[in-house]
């Protein structure tokens, strides 16, 4: 796992060189603390920053063609790696290091684009292909790394992350009030949006040709759906043929020269995933986050999955004042306002795990959003029909709403969007709201919608939670970003792609049925986990929210959401948010994270955004 960063020149003259490059590759050495490189030729930079994972003592990057015309930067592994290096080394290809993203190189000389097919990894990656004079540029078919991109007028900038795009000469600094609708109104940002007006995350299962002045972004992959005429196996054989795809995809993500540890959640996913990893090598450590208080608290579940396994347990206690004091370097790395603090508990998780000498994690990451794990599959699966949303009039609203969004009004997901937009309205400034028709995210489609057509309610909420929870949320910023900012990789069984295919092929009835969320699943890890683990209700992520924040009484926290700097900013209403602050202040006050939205937070982190980066006021 590393950060990558680079640019295309698209004017005349000389273009930038290497210190607007060695600039851009300064702000991801947390992705790449071991080494650093560049290459420069005909207009192009490639710039690299290394964590050693594979032969961390060399294997460097930018690699290279055995005749130099194709150079690579790669942030990421390839699990099928030495099948592939066999390969090509039977058809005379010469490898000149021990890294297996090397076999992108060789593999672009004998596909080109069309390599993509043939690998199965975590990779955002970008090639010059000098003498086509073509960057192509990728990232994995799930999104599980993330990869940035802008133009101006003179050059194409590219950066593992938006820090490092902002960051090319001549980039400008704004809020992408869309992307801010977003985070207010779905699960997080979704791409290609991001926070940084004008920049843009490829999404998973895209790559993009920039050629001869043009920018193209293409799509070559997306979750599938069950195949109405393939025949049915029997309950025990997908509970079989499941362990069997995630015993080889625990195997293959146990590949590495550095100590690998294991994130425990306490619940299913984290503890199947451990008892898999313990099967193949023991001994490898676990990592967990506490909290105080019997109510959000699974150091018990986690605690008894360790000793199941043996493991070398390391429990991490978080109470408010470690979230308080977390919080502005979580939102400098993830690169967005926030809904939760549970990215705070993701940074000190891997702080813990990095502090133990551990550079690889293992999640369970997926598997909700695959097997039916959220109480709204179980939910939509007792409704007699369609969800309803009101009266008639509020009826006819939403499916209008739903038409913009999903291009079905028919498809219903997570709340009324409609009534949603009406309450979140006042917590915006005059100004906004003055220029809401173009920042209302619900006038811009998030999917396409040919992906979700002619699909079962099932199988629409799972590509929804897929696209709008998973790429850009749980495995950007409270993933990936919350992991690489103490120089960690994350990887997750539960997103190989043969395990992603084989879960589109799984029917509804065995995913969710009465016997609750994810059957299957459950099934499967009998004998592996703890019954009392696999019997147990699912258990959100959840960490104090703004009432715990703000009960600390940080100055720095009364000073961000102070009337006068709200106002100053001019995004939000300083009114409304002094409202919220004051009652969020009382003893009594509290809310559900999994009921209520925590507006205050958003307004508090985008407040650190701003200060972070450098943004300017709304005008």
């Amino acid at each position: 796992m590393c950060g990558i960063a680079g640019f295309m020149s698209l004017g005349p003259g000389p273009g930038p060189g290497t210190r607007e490059l060695a600039g851009m590759t300064d702000t991801l050495t947390h992705r790449g603390p071991d080494a650093a490189g560049q290459t420069h030729h005909d207009g192009v930079s490639l710039g690299f920053r290394r964590l050693g994972i594979v032969a961390p003592g060399g294997a460097g990057q930018p690699l290279f063609s055995e005749d130099g015309n194709v150079a690579l930067v790669c942030n990421g592994e390839i699990y099928n790696e030495p099948e592939l290096r066999s390969e090509l080394t039977a058809r005379g290809h010469r490898f000149s290091t021990r890294s297996d993203t090397e076999v992108i190189v060789h593999l672009y000389e004998e596909m080109g684009v069309e390599l993509l097919e043939r690998l199965r990894g975590q990779f955002a990656f970008a090639i010059h292909d000098r003498r086509r004079r073509r960057l192509f540029l990728a990232r994995d078919q799930v999104g599980v790394l993330p990869l940035h991109h802008t133009l101006t007028p003179d050059a194409f900038v590219f950066g593992s992350e938006a820090k490092a795009v902002i960051a090319f000469p001549g980039v400008e600094r704004a809020v992408d009030l869309v992307g801010l609708d977003q985070v207010l109104t779905f699960p997080g940002l979704v791409s290609p949006r991001t926070m940084f007006q004008g920049v843009e995350a490829l999404p998973g299962g895209h790559y993009l040709l920039v050629e001869d002045g043009r920018v193209e972004r293409h799509r070559y992959w997306d979750f599938g759906r069950p195949d109405p005429d393939a025949p049915e196996m029997g309950e025990a054989e997908y509970a079989e043929q499941l362990l069997e795809l995630l015993d080889r995809s625990v195997r293959r993500r146990l590949r590495a020269d550095v100590p690998i540890g294991l994130y425990l959640s306490g619940g299913l996913d984290s503890s199947l995933i451990a008892a898999l990893a313990e099967r193949a090598a023991p001994g490898h450590p676990t990592f967990s986050v506490a909290f105080p208080g019997d109510d959000i608290n699974e150091s018990g579940f986690q605690r008894l999955m360790a000793e199941r396994i043996s493991s070398p347990h390391h429990e991490t206690r978080i109470g408010p004042d470690e979230i308080v004091d977390g919080l502005r370097r979580m939102v400098l790395h993830a690169e967005t306002p926030v809904k939760e603090t549970y990215n705070t508990c993701s940074l000190a998780l891997s702080r813990s795990a990095r502090e133990a000498g551990a550079r690889v994690v293992l999640s369970g990451e997926g598997a909700d959003e695959l097997f039916g794990g959220y109480v709204g599959y179980r939910l939509d699966g007792l409704r007699p029909g369609p969800r309803t949303f009101g009266s008639p009039v509020e009826e006819a609203l939403e499916r209008r709403v739903r038409t913009v969004l999903w291009g079905d009004p028919g498809v219903g997901y997570e709340r009324s969007y409609h009534a949603w937009r009406r309450s979140k309205m006042p917590l915006y400034s005059e100004g906004v709201r003055d220029a809401f028709a173009q920042a209302d995210c619900l006038n811009h489609p998030v999917v396409d919608e040919r992906a979700l057509a002619g699909r079962d309610p099932l199988d629409q909420r799972s590509y929804l939670d897929l696209r709008l929870r998973l790429a850009d949320h749980l495995l950007g910023d409270h993933g990936d970003r919350m992991a690489m900012a103490n120089s960690v990789e994350a990887r997750h069984p539960f997103l190989d792609l043969d395990v992603v295919e084989f879960a589109a092929s799984v029917p509804a009835r065995l995913k969710v049925n009465a016997s609750g969320e994810k059957y299957l699943l459950r099934r499967s890890a009998r004998g592996l986990v703890p019954d009392t683990i696999i019997g147990r209700e699912k258990f959100g992520f959840r960490a104090p929210g703004s009432p715990a924040v703000l009960r600390s009484g940080a100055e720095w926290v009364a000073d961000t959401l102070s009337p006068a700097l709200i106002a100053k900013q001019g995004y939000f209403d300083p009114e409304v948010v002094e409202r919220l602050r004051q009652g969020f202040l009382s003893p009594e006050s509290d809310l559900d994270p999994h009921r209520e939205d925590d507006l205050l937070l958003v307004v508090l982190t985008f407040g650190i955004l701003l200060d972070s980066f450098g943004l300017p006021d709304h005008p």
